[in-house]
């Protein structure tokens, strides 16, 4: 039965899918503007630092104020309306809550709320990939553990890439390379919240008339975004990643079964299986038409002379040999496709991408030249952006993952361009997040090495 007749029927027998949301920014948001239109979902509650905020963003989404009038949890699943309020730890522990969908941004915070999810039986589905790209692999060991589904948002790319990934092998073919668009050039990887309106095409005035975040704008744009999606894409998959970061080649949507192939046969790749990034600028800072920028895509290859006779046959569009073939999203409707995580989660009991193993981690690398003293500010600021290595390397230079790098200092001098390691700051050992992160390096990279 499809997600949707489920949810009809849990409609109908009055048995709703129940929701707690942390976090109502603008994921979050785009999440609420679609509940009221999905049957068989209730959202019991919100947690936030601001409720008054997430109160504004319900207005703007187009909720009506009588459905957030409950007074508590407990009169929330009664009356079938929604409480909003800060304390996110009542909301995860409320035995009425199915499903748990964390939406804060804060990969630090973000592992306290998976943990105690999982402590109180409920399903996550976790927004914030900053944290599953640095301790993933562990969050989804404990979830099995607990007897409960974590998985990665539906909407947000790096869900979208393991779906096509999926696809490609639930069909028998064998994926040559995975990934998404972007707007890169080499220089952006220095962009700072001072910077990137105009590297980004927006005015100052036209971010400060849509109120945009700058930080987490510039996160993308600096390249940390993308080696964080492609990191729980490889960790979910299986999918190896380049020895070195992400090469960002520049192609059309027509040329990326071109682009994506191994060196050996004219492409980028440095073998089959990888994770990579098209960029939709060409080297010297043209848009190439018909971009992937917003989209993801995954190539395939015809191991055999009959199928590549019936891609040429079925006039599917390929690399000049007709054996690699390019299947496509060119968009991703972020947090307005959450609902399929929900749904999968609650309904089937199974993750919209989740990590199976360590492949891939990203390592805080320096903007510019940085002292002991400096103060790192994390993913999008000033000091440091994050490269996508593969996790063994990260292991061996004792990588510092850019989700830790967040207002610790340095203790060394560390050159730009150059990554940072556990020894050049002074870490926070105290926090879940650092905990966990220790524990994941103990429990993968160990049996990794003896198993090489």
């Amino acid at each position: 039965m499809s997600l949707f007749a489920q949810l009809q029927r849990r409609a109908a027998e009055g048995r709703p899918v129940r929701v707690g949301l942390i976090g109502a920014g603008k994921f979050g948001s785009m999440y609420l503007a679609q509940i009221p239109r999905t049957p068989g979902v209730h959202l019991v509650g919100i947690a936030d630092l601001s409720p008054d905020a997430a109160r504004t963003n319900l207005a703007r989404v187009g909720w009506e104020p009588q459905r957030t009038q409950a007074a508590s949890l407990d009169d929330a699943v009664k009356s079938g309306t929604t409480h909003i309020g800060e304390d996110w730890q009542a909301l995860v522990r409320h035995p009425a809550i199915d499903v748990v969908v964390e939406c804060t941004g804060h990969p630090i915070a973000a592992v306290d709320h998976c943990l105690e999810a999982f402590a109180h039986g409920k399903h996550v589905v976790n927004v914030t990939v900053e944290a599953d790209a640095f301790c993933g692999p562990l969050l989804a060991r404990k979830a099995m553990d607990a007897g409960v589904v974590y998985s990665l948002a539906f909407g947000d790319q790096p869900a979208l890439i393991c779906d096509l990934v999926d696809w490609a092998r639930t069909c028998g073919f064998p994926v040559v390379a995975a990934g998404r668009g972007h707007k890169w050039l080499p220089h952006f990887c220095e962009s700072t919240p001072e910077t990137v309106w105009g590297n980004y095409g927006l005015t100052p005035e036209q971010a400060t008339r849509g109120g945009l975040n700058p930080k987490m704008f510039n996160s993308f744009l600096d390249g940390s975004k993308p080696a964080i999606e492609c990191t729980a894409v490889a960790n979910a998959t299986g999918l190896a990643v380049p020895s070195n970061g992400l090469l960002y080649p520049p192609a059309s949507v027509e040329d990326i079964p071109f682009v994506t192939r191994p060196r050996a046969e004219g492409g980028v790749l440095e073998r089959k299986g990888m994770v990579e990034v098209i960029s939709s600028l060409e080297s010297d800072g043209r848009k190439i038409p018909y971009d992937i920028r917003m989209g993801v895509w995954v190539t395939v290859e015809a191991e055999t002379e009959y199928v590549k006779n019936c891609f040429e046959e079925y006039n599917a569009h390929t690399d000049p040999s007709g054996r690699y073939f390019t299947l496509y999203k060119r968009w991703h409707l972020i947090g307005l496709e959450v609902g399929m995580s929900v749904a999968s989660v609650a309904l089937r009991g199974e993750p919209t991408g989740v990590a199976t193993c360590w492949n891939a981690d990203v390592v805080a690398t320096a903007k510019r030249d940085l002292q002991p003293g400096d103060r790192l500010d994390g993913e999008g600021g000033y000091t440091v952006w994050g490269k996508l290595l593969p996790s063994d390397t990260s292991v061996q230079l004792g990588g510092l993952p850019l989700g830790l790098a967040h207002d610790v200092t340095l203790v060394r001098p560390v050159r730009k361009g150059q990554s940072l390691c556990w020894a050049d700051v002074a870490m926070d050992t105290t926090t879940h997040a650092y905990t966990i992160r220790r524990q994941m390096e103990a429990m993968f990279a160990e049996p990794q090495r003896k198993a090489a």
